[in-house]
């Protein structure tokens, strides 16, 4: 993982780009060139271990850093004493636990010089589609949390393979485009990027699927960690995801974690969403949280994650994790019908699709 100098890091930290053109920036932030192989993994654990044999009792290669990326050969079935998932992702240089690695594709785009004309003004929705992408921050100081603590450890912050966020403006210096990324919902701070690194979502993207059919439900079964969409009695999705988890770190019991029992209206959907909570030293802050549907009124939601690989698992604070691909079908699927632009809605009762958490 790349540490800027002190002096990048001042330099960042106090930046303006109204004062500082576009060339100066490439000095920050040059091209990254991925291992070229199709399927790519991404390390989204600092201190994970890379490992001889897919064994956790197997010699330790070496320990990697957050963001590393490596071709993804395949994922096997190895041993990881006392946890539930015991894939782990072969690699050319060893294995990594599967939980630990956000499978990722690196596919490069053509920016668009011009914007699209929304109801929103110019402006569109993008996803990004390479292991992750560098910004750099236009109007400091920095506000968000995870923001704030990527630069108090020299980090540069960084968006990630399948996060979603609002594009409002376009910018051109020597053939090289820049978007520039204004999050909605988020603390106000706006990001310059480079164009590459974004697919343009359209609204023929998004389109609902199977609009006109009644009597949809969606089934999230705690105990197996599955969640299902049904037309009626036929079930037409299948995913596995992670819900609540009820025990924390220190294998203590935290009833307040676990996905509400019961029937639950979708209320709200969101293209994206800036989403945080928790207390101080136990929180999260997660930008550009894709494909968020709202079924509790506290915050629950089922949602598209970058974060972790580990499906099958409990691992949130209630909301219910789903693999990216499988939260934006079931939000293209479920109701309501949420518009492009502004990419959100809210529903009065008695709401849209039903969510059941079956727990037993």
């Amino acid at each position: 993982m790349k540490r800027l100098s002190r002096r990048q890091f001042l330099s960042l930290s106090a930046l303006s780009l109204g004062s500082l053109g576009f060339n100066s920036l490439g000095r920050f932030f040059a091209a990254t060139e991925w291992p070229e192989s199709g399927r790519l993994g991404r390390v989204v654990w600092w201190g994970s271990e890379l490992k001889a044999r897919p064994d956790l009792a197997s010699a330790t290669l070496r320990t990697l850093v957050e963001d590393e990326v490596f071709p993804w050969i395949r994922e096997v079935v190895g041993s990881h004493p006392y946890e539930i998932n015991q894939r782990w992702v072969e690699t050319p240089e060893g294995y990594v636990w599967s939980p630990h690695m956000q499978p990722v594709e690196a596919h490069p785009n053509q920016p668009l010089a011009a914007l699209p004309t929304t109801s929103l003004g110019e402006g569109m929705w993008v996803e990004t589609t390479v292991p992750y992408v560098d910004l750099v921050l236009e109007n400091p100081p920095a506000r968000s949390p995870w923001l704030q603590d990527r630069l108090a450890y020299g980090l540069a912050p960084r968006l990630y393979y399948s996060q979603v966020v609002w594009v409002d403006r376009v910018r051109q210096e020597d053939r090289q485009i820049w978007y520039r990324i204004n999050e909605r919902y988020g603390y106000g701070d706006i990001f310059w990027a480079d164009g590459v690194a974004f697919r343009p979502i359209t609204e023929e993207g998004v389109t609902p699927i199977h609009p006109d059919v009644e009597g949809k439900r969606v089934v999230v079964d705690v105990p197996h960690q599955t969640l299902s969409c049904y037309e009626g009695t036929r079930e037409v999705y299948y995913a596995r995801v992670s819900t609540g988890a009820l025990f924390n770190a220190a294998g203590e019991r935290v009833d307040a974690w676990a996905t509400p029992a019961g029937e639950h209206p979708i209320w709200r959907k969101m293209f994206s969403v800036h989403m945080s909570g928790g207390t101080t030293g136990g929180g999260w802050d997660l930008p550009g949280v894709g494909w968020t549907e709202l079924f509790v009124g506290t915050g629950v939601a089922i949602h598209s994650t970058y974060f972790h690989n580990n499906f099958g698992v409990p691992m949130s604070r209630g909301c219910v994790n789903a693999r990216p691909a499988d939260a934006q079908w079931i939000f293209r699927w479920s109701e309501p019908v949420v518009p492009y632009a502004p990419g959100d809605v809210t529903v009065p009762l008695p709401g849209g699709t039903i969510v059941q958490v079956v727990v037993e």
